[in-house]
């Protein structure tokens, strides 16, 4: 029998793969340190490996594939299942788990909307696919400070420093720290004196799925919602005091708000998709966690869509979004099949185990056998050709199932393509 201790990191274990988001050009407009090593890197101006094919697009090449169109004004809910597409879906899974759960939506220009599902209202543990519902809640904030200006909105990310105190704490990820005058680059986990702006920690937050950096983004989120346009002069000393001395189940009642409020708004319904607790334990000792998280991928497409379309607050928010869920760096699970290397990819990814410590009953690391659950959320461009949106969630106990999601993306391309 293993010792209580290591039982019970087992149980609370919550563990995402390192992946990195946002265009490598990004830097000067968003201060995000990381990314101008990538573009030296590309630019051959420092040692490092090149990014893959579809890693390669410019801030200025991501669009909304359905803002504005026809299309996207038909997709104000999610569209029947087109027949044949979904008899080429349902052929794919004879030989997996009895979990698999899919939404398929072909978006693919110049061509008829096609969309297959698979238990599309079964619920999961969403794990780190959750942190969109952070990012949005986020973007929400900022829009209710300055209504009238997104410059202003990027212009607090990208000044505000943030020091991320025992809210960050703790998680086994490590997040970069890349210094532009000597070009060195530090990979270590987060402590509670690191300070970061706000735009880096919520890269932090998509990139690298770093659970800490999700809790800070949060915590901030609630501050804006608390003190408004006072939010930018805020101290850390201040927020803490805030937060010590407000009673915890009015601070579990605006935490929810600010992450599940804005999901409502596009019209994903509390059991379609819903966020309850803070992605630490530093986090939760602050704010007790409320009515549990789930998600359906259902209700992971609404949220796509709802980008797509210019909806997750306003088109320049949903845009900001789809630039930080996009993929310059290692691709994992899902996204990273081969079939799809030369494909723009906007991607993320969760998994959530836990061990039920039962002797002789196999389980390890995202092979958990009480839960073992495995999700992600992709959006695959292939140029003016083929574009399609995917939501896939799994519960699969005692296995890794990383490899069945990769190859179960080289199916998915083939079948849109076919």
């Amino acid at each position: 029998m293993k010792s209580k201790p290591y039982l019970l990191l087992l149980f609370l274990a919550s563990l995402t793969t390192e992946i990195a988001a946002y265009p490598i050009d990004g830097f000067t407009l968003t201060g995000i340190r990381r990314l101008l090593r990538l573009e030296l890197i590309q630019k051959d101006e420092m040692k490092g490996t090149k990014l893959i094919p579809g890693a390669l697009k410019s801030i200025n090449d991501i669009k909304l594939n359905l803002y504005g169109t026809p299309k996207g004004d038909s997709l104000g809910y999610l569209p029947e299942p087109d027949p044949a597409f979904q008899k080429k879906l349902n052929a794919l899974f004879p030989n997996l788990n009895e979990s698999y759960s899919m939404t398929l939506l072909d978006i693919s220009p110049n061509k008829p909307i096609r969309y297959a599902k698979r238990q599309e209202d079964r619920g999961f543990q969403p794990g780190s696919v959750g942190k969109l519902a952070v990012i949005s809640g986020l973007f929400c904030e900022l829009e209710n400070i300055f209504p009238d200006s997104f410059e202003q909105r990027r212009d607090l990310l990208k000044k505000k420093m943030v020091k991320a105190g025992p809210w960050a704490l703790t998680d086994e990820h490590t997040v970069p720290f890349f210094d532009t005058t000597t070009k060195k680059l530090l990979k270590r986990r987060v402590q509670a004196s690191d300070v970061f702006s706000l735009y880096e920690w919520a890269d932090h937050m998509m990139s690298v799925s770093n659970n800490g950096a999700a809790s800070v983004v949060w915590r901030e989120a609630i501050l804006m919602r608390v003190f408004g346009k006072d939010y930018f002069n805020l101290t850390y000393e201040q927020g803490e005091e805030y937060f010590k001395k407000t009673p915890k189940p009015l601070l579990s009642d605006i935490a929810t708000s600010v992450v599940n409020d804005p999901l409502r708004s596009v019209g994903i319904t509390e059991d379609e998709w819903r966020l309850g607790q803070l992605f630490t334990r530093g986090g939760t000792n602050y704010i007790p966690g409320q009515g549990g998280s789930l998600g359906t991928p259902k209700g992971l497409m609404k949220w796509l869509v709802a980008m797509e379309r210019g909806d997750l607050v306003d088109p320049t928010t949903s845009l900001e979004i789809k630039r930080l869920m996009y993929m310059t760096d290692v691709r994992v699970r899902y996204a990273n099949n081969k079939a799809i290397r030369d494909a723009a990819v906007y991607f993320k990814s969760g998994s959530l185990y836990k061990c039920n410590g039962v002797a002789g009953d196999p389980c390890g690391k995202y092979a958990g056998n009480k839960e073992n659950y495995m999700n992600s959320v992709a959006i695959v461009e292939w140029g003016d050709s083929t574009v399609y949106m995917v939501a896939l969630m799994t519960n699969v106990l005692r296995k890794n199932s990383n490899i069945d999601h990769n190859l179960l993306a080289g199916k998915v391309d083939k079948l849109v393509k076919g």
